[in-house]
């Protein structure tokens, strides 16, 4: 563990991102850099200090920002505009010199090459309802985009030019109406996790190390059972009618966990990974930030940081196996829905 870290939260409400430090199990807030009007997501080239900052004003766009370290400001350095509408996550691939992006509200995925840290025209577009969320596989050999509108993952080979051709079958069903949102790949890549939505599941899928394909092993519920949530449809205001509203998903425990949230009880939650990949529901939740749309484990897995929609501030956590142990709150902004370490 270093004995220093950055992390960077997105206030969407605000129009801003906060930099932290977290050092020795404290976090110091460094600066606020305002101006990025509607920013839910963003991705992070450490080694480079750039950010990549998806902003959702007329016309949306992707920002990229350089990094003080010392001082915590980001800088604009040059945009690109997104016509077609905003981005709702953000992957780097390719050593940084490739970015994959998924939009919601737009229905696009894409694949743009990046010259230092200058993001150019999508070389490859794919098209599906609702896409939530992308990534590359860790040897950018492959990316799948999830769509929460269309019930499924879709999978392509990635060129080293980061043309998208698909996999057969193009693309891999989740369940009928569970809403798949975010996904994460195992260290070994023989294994893709994606959290949903309207159902509040994690879905195992087997990975194909050497054709890419994904096939649904099994599921385990990933939210508290005991509040007798309802299982939400497309449309629906999950507080009003007190349904699963599932969010985020992260691991921990070099890979024997899967930190969850849940947004309408704003629940944390840690789903168990067996050797196998086979996945287990939580025995035991948190109840953290209002809202809670994101979050980030830190590297190593000591600490847990949560943002909330719903309030101001994020908290941070010790991490001690599937128990999380509050050690601050510290102000952020209004909206906070997205945290990455730098």
């Amino acid at each position: 563990m270093t004995d220093s870290m950055h992390v960077l939260v997105a206030n969407a409400a605000d129009g801003s991102i906060s930099t932290f430090v977290l050092e020795s199990g404290r976090l110091e807030r460094l600066a606020v850099t305002e101006g990025l009007t509607g920013c839910s997501t963003f991705a992070v080239d450490a080694e480079g200090d750039l950010v990549y900052a998806a902003v959702k004003v007329e016309p949306a766009g992707i920002l990229t920002l350089s990094l003080d370290r010392a001082t915590g400001r980001l800088t604009p350095q040059s945009r690109l505009d997104l016509p077609g509408g905003g981005m709702s996550y953000l992957a780097l691939t390719h050593g940084g010199t490739g970015l994959l992006g998924a939009s919601y509200g737009g229905g696009y995925g894409i694949s743009c090459p990046i010259t230092d840290g200058v993001i150019g025209e999508p070389v490859a577009k794919v098209h599906f309802p609702n896409l939530h969320s992308v990534l590359p596989s860790a040897d950018g050999r492959f990316a799948y985009f999830v769509s929460l509108g269309a019930d499924l993952v879709a999978q392509y080979a990635l060129s080293n030019d980061l043309r998208l051709a698909p996999l057969q079958p193009e693309t891999v069903a989740a369940p009928t109406g569970s809403g798949p949102r975010h996904l994460v790949l195992n260290e070994a890549q023989t294994a893709v996790y994606v959290l949903t939505e309207f159902s509040g599941e994690v879905l195992h899928y087997q990975r194909d190390t050497t054709t890419g394909a994904l096939a649904l092993r099994d599921t385990a519920t990933a939210f508290d059972t005991t509040k007798n949530l309802g299982h939400s449809v497309f449309g629906a205001d999950p507080l009003e009618n007190h349904y699963i509203w599932g969010a985020d998903l992260h691991f921990g425990d070099d890979g024997a966990r899967l930190w969850v949230t849940e947004r309408t009880e704003s629940t944390l939650g840690a789903v168990s990974v067996a050797a196998d990949g086979s996945v287990r529901a939580p025995e035991r939740f948190t109840v953290t930030e209002t809202q809670p749309r994101g979050f980030a484990v830190s590297p190593g897995g000591h600490y847990l940081i949560a943002a909330g929609e719903r309030s101001t501030s994020v908290s941070l956590y010790a991490v001690k196996g599937d128990e999380l142990d509050l050690l601050q709150r510290i102000e952020t902004g209004r909206g906070a829905n997205w945290v990455r370490f730098a």
